[in-house]
């Protein structure tokens, strides 16, 4: 069995658009995910979390593109109502802090399944993810 991460959509944008701040990053990260047969999971609101931001900044091409490429080569999962319950207590708890609730569902996906969340957000060391560097 593969080894996983699972995917903050930072890292998926940063990877697709050369002009992002984090692009030759991304790509060296997930020549290492490749590499050390690292399979990359993806929580589907992080998947139209992450085609949105594509849509919007680098048009319909980039993310028809992107979408084929995301579907053909990772794994989904889809949180559970559960997930989401936690990741509402979860903001309840840090509510001083910014944390949307894509990345509080990631981080408690993340706990559940004892994975490591990849990526560039600082906001998972503050909720005490695990985080893959």
């Amino acid at each position: 069995m593969k080894r996983s991460v699972l995917a903050d959509t930072g890292p998926l944008y940063a990877a697709v658009d050369p002009d992002d701040a984090h692009h030759a990053r991304a790509q060296r990260e997930l020549r290492r995910l490749q590499r050390d047969q690292r399979e990359v999971v993806l929580a589907y609101s992080t998947l139209l979390e992450a085609y949105t931001l594509v849509l919007h900044r680098l048009g319909n091409r980039a993310a028809s593109d992107w979408l084929k490429e995301v579907l053909g080569g990772a794994a989904f999962i889809n949180p559970t109502p559960e997930d989401y319950r936690q990741a509402a207590a979860k903001l309840s708890d840090l509510a001083g802090q910014p944390i949307t609730l894509f990345d509080a569902t990631v981080a408690v996906l993340a706990e559940r399944l004892q994975m490591e969340v990849w990526t560039y957000d600082h906001h998972f060391d503050v909720m005490q993810a695990s985080v893959w560097r």
